[in-house]
């Protein structure tokens, strides 16, 4: 798999953008950087396409832009020469698609149907547009009829917005959702640019469903955990539910029996998906501590941040 396709996924959400003028170009990407989406599909459906793609990857090198609705060869050649680092068409055209696999170039071809998906095996891509999504079904058809490829993952787009792209992301065939709710074109020509910061930040925040799940806090021993946790049960009326290394009381506190990471504790934090999420807190330079990691049938359950704020760490699990 392409390491642009792989950063595609990690950041779980393309803003398809359709820009007029590329006087827009420069302000909207830093806008959807501000807003922590470093990604862009910019389309060929104006002619403005083109220079846009060249200004933002001149200007702001931390944006990963594509060009997207590729009809044609030429305009593959125009996009790439500009600058775009991966294709996206809107249909299954064989001479786009085999100039792109010939020329190692992460193209993602528009499917709805088990034809298509046939073809595009044929060339030997695993990751591909699912186009017009809610139009052709929605995310039951796409079950449906991606039963019998197991190896094939789906960037669904036309018709996501903020209502729907959870239900999307959380099956696990989803590699991405494309979608242009967090950048709209009347925001775009108007310069409300901070708009789309806000609503790009919102997008991101719905990918990753960030969530408080307990808090945990350590003690010196088994005895002094029992002692913590039946305080916790009296006053705010919750069980006690013991385990080897912690007891629970209630869902909020996990009362750990020897000192754990943390000066104090941990925070425990709910996400989608963890890989995203760990992918999220690498490019603000968070790291893991890898040896916490727990994996289950190749899914990341849970892992530690390099993180201590107020003497809490962090993990992140899976919901």
């Amino acid at each position: 798999m392409s390491d642009i396709l792989t950063q595609i996924s990690n950041i779980g959400v393309v803003p398809v953008i359709k820009i007029d003028d590329a006087k827009d170009a420069v302000p909207l990407a830093k806008a959807l950087l501000a807003g922590d989406l470093p990604v862009a599909e910019v389309t060929f459906r104006t002619s403005a396409a083109e220079e846009s793609i060249r200004r933002i990857t001149n200007e702001v090198p931390g944006m990963l832009v594509g060009a997207g609705t590729v009809l044609t060869v030429e305009q593959v050649k125009k996009a790439t020469a500009a600058g775009a680092k991966f294709i996206v068409s809107p249909g299954f055209n064989p001479k786009v698609v085999e100039y792109c696999v010939k020329e190692n170039i992460p193209v993602t071809p528009g499917i709805n149907n088990p034809s298509g998906i046939e073809q595009a095996l044929e060339f030997g891509l695993k990751v591909l547009k699912f186009f017009p999504a809610e139009n052709s079904g929605g995310l039951a058809m796409l079950k449906a009829m991606a039963a019998p490829y197991t190896e094939v993952s789906f960037i669904p787009t036309g018709g996501i917005n903020p209502s729907n792209i959870t239900s999307y992301l959380s099956w696990n065939k989803i590699w991405a959702v494309g979608g242009s709710w967090m950048v709209p074109s009347e925001a775009i020509s108007a310069g409300k640019f901070d708009e789309i910061t806000r609503l790009s930040s919102e997008a991101v925040s719905l990918v990753h469903g960030f969530e408080l799940l307990h808090v945990g806090i350590n003690t010196e021993n088994e005895a002094e955990a029992k002692k913590v946790a039946e305080l916790l049960a009296k006053f705010f009326k919750l069980p006690i539910k013991e385990g080897n290394s912690s007891i629970f009381t209630g869902k909020p506190f996990e009362i750990m029996k020897s000192k754990y990471l943390g000066a104090h504790g941990h925070i425990g934090i709910a996400a989608n998906s963890v890989e995203r999420a760990v992918a999220y807190f690498a490019s603000k330079g968070i790291g893991i501590k890898a040896d916490t990691a727990k994996v289950e049938g190749g899914v990341m359950k849970v892992v530690y941040l390099d993180l201590e704020i107020a003497g809490f760490a962090f993990h992140i699990s899976r919901k």
